[in-house]
């Protein structure tokens, strides 16, 4: 397949994916006429790609454990060295602390907004109190 039928069924912009190739993250066959040609199974590479990178890893640690992943969604390590897992141990801790915030964060959030909710005033045909006038 193309790039634009990648970055579709991917939903990644094109540019992205030429950055993913830079970073040896995907290699792309080369056609005759010098076109990229992407193999089916980079869909769910690039899937697993775009996962660990929202998830807050560093292409340099993609880049180490993409070998690794023999089916999509799934890591298997058979040789890891004593680096690789302090890494990934410093990642995921990093990972579980970003949670924690993000979590707090919504719960205030939440907390915040039934609190503004359940004070709305009565009658208003909306939720947004800061769109009631009072009668």
């Amino acid at each position: 397949m193309r790039i634009g039928e990648l970055s579709e069924r991917t939903g990644t912009p094109r540019r992205l994916l030429r950055y993913y190739e830079e970073q040896k993250l995907i290699l792309p066959d080369r056609c005759a006429n010098g076109y990229r040609s992407y193999d089916e199974r980079l869909v769910d590479r690039v899937l697993q790609i775009r996962g660990l990178l929202d998830a807050g890893l560093p292409t340099r640690i993609i880049k180490q454990i993409l070998p690794c992943l023999d089916k999509p969604r799934r890591i298997h390590f058979s040789d890891a060295t004593p680096e690789m897992i302090a890494t990934l141990e410093n990642e995921r801790d990093r990972m579980s602390q970003r949670i924690e915030c993000l979590t707090r964060n919504r719960d205030a959030i939440s907390e915040y907004l039934d609190a503004v909710l359940s004070n709305n005033t009565a009658g208003c045909p909306t939720t947004r109190p800061d769109r009631c006038s009072p009668m």
